[in-house]
């Protein structure tokens, strides 16, 4: 029988993203992953936490003391030591509230325009949090080192993914086919990780 996890979000794009790694992992048959049902309706939990970890755990405890379901919520972000860890757990909103992509990759390589070398490396960082009922079974983090590139390459991906250059590939994530992504990304790690957790007795 299938393992139900609920993803405490109405994203349909990020439902299918973890649904294409359970997929990747061999694990599609034994997961079955969807939306936290009427999410939008439900009162909202303020990330606002200083770590991912806290954000991610803080979101999945407050959702699951809401439903009778196992839920699951991400927090993800892009860190430039640097910058001092920025923009880190705002980089959605690293550029200003409603900024596009475009703009928040614009302001951060205009933050970097005169480093170079190590001055420009860089990880992805994705936490995951695991909650039935109030309480939170597992907290699972993982990173994807890089760098910053001076420019824009590859037309795949999403947020950050042009300009962070992923050395073991040579490639940016937007350069990446999906399956490499998920092999590689940071969100790929965590949920694997994820799934190993659940399978620990």
């Amino acid at each position: 029988m299938a393992t139900e996890l609920f993803l405490a979000s109405s994203n349909a794009g990020k439902l299918a993203e973890y649904q294409k790694l359970a997929e990747g992992a061999g694990y599609e048959e034994d997961l079955q992953l969807q939306l936290l049902p009427e999410f939008a309706s439900l009162p909202s939990f303020e990330e606002n936490a200083p770590t991912f970890a806290e954000n991610a755990a803080g979101k999945a405890l407050h959702y699951s003391r809401l439903c009778d379901k196992r839920v699951f919520a991400d927090d993800s972000g892009l860190v430039v030591p640097e910058l001092g860890g920025a923009p880190g757990v705002i980089s959605a909103r690293y550029a200003g509230p409603g900024a596009s992509d475009a703009q928040k990759m614009a302001k951060l390589l205009a933050e970097l325009r005169d480093q170079r070398g190590a001055q420009r490396s860089a990880y992805f960082v994705c936490a995951i949090a695991l909650a039935e009922r109030g309480r939170v079974q597992a907290v699972i983090t993982a990173r994807a080192d890089g760098e910053i590139t001076e420019q824009q390459r590859g037309s795949g991906g999403f947020g950050y993914d042009p300009i962070f250059f992923f050395p073991p590939v040579k490639k940016t994530f937007a350069e990446l086919s999906a399956e490499e992504k998920n092999r590689y990304s940071h969100r790929g790690k965590a949920f694997r990780r994820m799934i190993a957790a659940l399978n620990q007795p």
